[in-house]
């Protein structure tokens, strides 16, 4: 059992962090880039985050599980389990902290682009702390893949 579980790890391993390169650094900027209409591009992007955050959680809780359940407490004294950890939050953070701020910016700019509104300068701020946590996020995935074995 102990194989399929450290292979299942891995495997979300895989699916958080490359989830998480392959749509904050490819897929939402060439959306963004090939989309005349920047709202449908922000739309489409943030439905992707939406979905990366929940493999996000997903794993997070397998690997803390699985990490424990492998090492016991030990599990406390590895990187891997504090980066996941501190993924954990940032996504917690992400999708139920900072993205429902986003979205009222937005909905209370409608009829008009929220760019476009007196809201502008807040959702920019917000947006770059958005960016921020996802960087630190994607950052600390790199220490997921060299640490996951």
């Amino acid at each position: 059992m102990s194989r399929w579980t450290d292979g299942f790890a891995l495997v979300l391993v895989t699916a958080w962090v490359g989830g998480l390169w392959v749509i904050g650094y490819l897929a939402a900027p060439t959306l963004f880039h090939a989309l005349a209409d920047r709202q449908l591009a922000g739309a489409l992007a943030g439905k992707m985050f939406e979905w990366v955050a929940y493999i996000g959680l997903f794993s997070a809780f397998y690997l803390l599980i699985h990490r424990l359940a492998r090492y016991g407490t030990a599990a406390l004294k590895q990187a891997f389990f504090w980066a996941v950890f501190a993924m954990l939050l940032l996504t917690l953070a992400g999708h139920f902290g900072i993205q429902p701020v986003l979205a009222q910016l937005k909905a209370q700019a409608l009829p008009a682009d929220v760019m476009q509104s007196v809201f502008a300068d807040r959702f920019r701020t917000w947006h770059g702390v958005a960016s921020i946590a996802y960087l630190l996020e994607s950052l600390l995935g790199l220490v997921l893949v060299l640490r996951a074995r």
